[in-house]
């Protein structure tokens, strides 16, 4: 099985899959390919140029791809194929194109209040409170046509955060 996590900034989306990858050995994280320097820190990804990046898309080395933020984003195809199932965190505005090359995918919605949501972007101290409100007013998203999801709220500790993200992951073995 694999899941595309999506939500908006500051649902606190790296640290559920952090500690879900923890707790299931088993899940196989999907390493994204970012068009920034890997040290900008914040998720585990692998940085490359622009150059780079439309190299390996050109060759078809992602699944997936998508445009967003000023920045491009890969899902390497190599790390989707294997046994056992595989998270990534994804776009919802790349879902659409999921859904395609990837028909057993599974949504899973992380978010969180937007006073929660913009608590946590200020925290993290790389956007101006300008740009806090613009990520807040992109927060509230429909998902695209057909597709469906699990929504998992993350709206306080990080542990209760995790155990419903795991919840969703077992959706069949609950």
């Amino acid at each position: 099985m694999i899941f595309a996590i999506v939500g908006p900034s500051g649902a606190g989306k790296d640290t559920l899959i952090a500690g879900a990858l923890a707790a299931r050995p088993d899940l196989r994280r999907v390493r994204r390919v970012i068009t920034r320097p890997a040290a900008a820190g914040g998720e585990d990804f692998e940085g490359v140029s622009e150059a780079e990046f439309a190299r390996r898309r050109d060759a078809g080395e992602f699944a997936l791809h998508w445009p967003a933020h000023g920045l491009h984003y890969g899902i390497p195809r190599a790390q989707i194929d294997g046994p056992g199932d595989a998270i990534f965190n994804g776009s919802r505005a790349a879902l659409r194109a999921a859904r395609t090359v990837l028909p057993d995918l599974r949504v899973i919605v992380i978010t969180a209040p937007d006073a929660v949501l913009a608590e946590r972007l200020a925290a993290r101290g790389r956007e101006s409170a300008a740009d806090i409100q613009a990520r807040l007013a992109r927060a509230g998203f429909a998902l695209p046509e057909g597709i469906a999801a699990v929504t998992v709220v993350n709206d306080g500790a990080p542990e209760r955060g995790i155990a419903r993200l795991l919840a969703a992951l077992q959706p069949d073995r609950a």
